[in-house]
């Protein structure tokens, strides 16, 4: 098998298990733990035809490079770059405008919509605390696979960058959802009452539009051939 195969030992696991991450695109093997290793990976390695299907299904990568659109906020973004113009990169309308040379130019785009999205998500953050009566000590972005936000005890907030990317009912239901973690850290009936209150829409809506694109989110930037 040509691709690379993460094993796991789960105490939960009955017999081996395949899977494909549809995040990142990683194939795992999952072993109870006390399960053989040899004789899992030749059979994993029999699920070749089985790897490759399920990884041409994969989200198709949206590289930051010049003249790509990806998706922003509740539109597209298209990428116009100029070498003889400033690094500063600029949004106009539905323009990005990026400068500079071209090497490191997906470096730079990536930070650019990371600073973006803490500045939106601190602002709503800080609109979602002041409705809901509680205080929030830090927001933070990062990159993470498997949840786009997570709420601390200690009062900070983290989210995925890549809530920039999503249509805004999205992102401030997300919002919403882990300020209401600041007054219940779990998801009994009163957390899902005070998220009825802060959310604007339907969460059910949201979760939706969660399950049928955000995998491909995390596509979004990848497979730069330069600068990445």
């Amino acid at each position: 098998m040509s691709e690379p195969l993460e094993v796991v030992r789960n105490a939960r696991a009955r017999r081996a298990r395949l899977s494909v991450d549809s995040a990142t695109g990683r194939v795992r093997l999952v072993l109870p733990p006390r399960a053989a290793l040899k004789p899992a990976l030749a059979w994993a390695a029999d699920k070749a035809d089985w790897i490759a299907e399920q990884r041409a299904r994969l989200p198709r990568a949206v590289p930051f490079e010049p003249g790509m659109a990806f998706p922003f906020e509740d539109g597209m973004l298209t990428i116009v770059w100029d070498e003889a113009t400033s690094r500063r990169i600029v949004r106009d309308g539905d323009l990005l405008r990026c400068g500079g040379p071209r090497d490191g130019l997906s470096r730079r785009i990536a930070l650019w919509l990371q600073r973006e999205a803490l500045r939106v998500l601190s602002e709503e953050t800080a609109e979602f605390a002041a409705r809901a009566g509680v205080t929030v000590l830090k927001v933070a972005v990062g990159d993470p696979k498997s949840r786009w936000g997570s709420c601390a005890s200690s009062g900070t907030i983290r989210y995925s960058w890549r809530l920039i990317l999503m249509p805004t009912f999205v992102r401030r239901s997300t919002v919403a959802h882990e300020v209401a973690h600041r007054l219940h850290m779990n998801h009994g009936p009163q957390f899902h009452r005070v998220v009825a209150l802060l959310d604007e829409s339907d969460p059910a809506r949201s979760h939706a539009w969660l399950r049928a694109h955000g995998a491909a989110l995390h596509w979004v930037g990848r497979g730069s051939a330069t600068g990445a």
